[in-house]
């Protein structure tokens, strides 16, 4: 997938990620009805993920099943690079500093932190 996706573009592949093959109708329906989208939103979004291969579909009579064209743990990985790459040279320690700079750590995650460490280090 070369296109990145947009945020409400994550939203669809997120309920994919979950459960697929789905209808468009079926999509529509697990996403959250405080978004306000339409049926015919839904079906845009669904469209654009196609295009830039994010989704494939097969066809079901008169309807189309939708599914991840791509593993969201390869999705993670790649936006992960992405963010580390551009916002801190490609380099995680500045990240995990910034965020630890702003209190963005809680307890459990230093202590999963910790957790990771240890388990490289061996």
């Amino acid at each position: 997938m070369a296109e990145r996706i947009s945020d409400g573009e994550h939203v669809v592949m997120e309920v994919l990620w979950a459960d697929a093959p789905l209808t468009a109708a079926d999509v529509a329906g697990r996403i959250d009805p405080a978004r306000g989208w339409s049926d015919r939103t839904v079906k845009t979004m669904l469209g654009r993920l196609l295009a830039k291969g994010a989704l494939s579909h097969e066809e079901d009579g008169r309807r189309y099943l939708y599914r991840p064209a791509v593993a969201r743990a390869d999705y993670v990985e790649s936006e992960s690079r992405r963010l580390v790459d551009r916002l801190f040279g490609g380099r995680a320690a500045p990240l995990v500093a910034h965020l630890a700079e702003r209190q963005a750590l809680s307890e459990k995650d230093i202590s999963e932190l910790e957790a990771l460490l240890r388990e490289l280090r061996q």
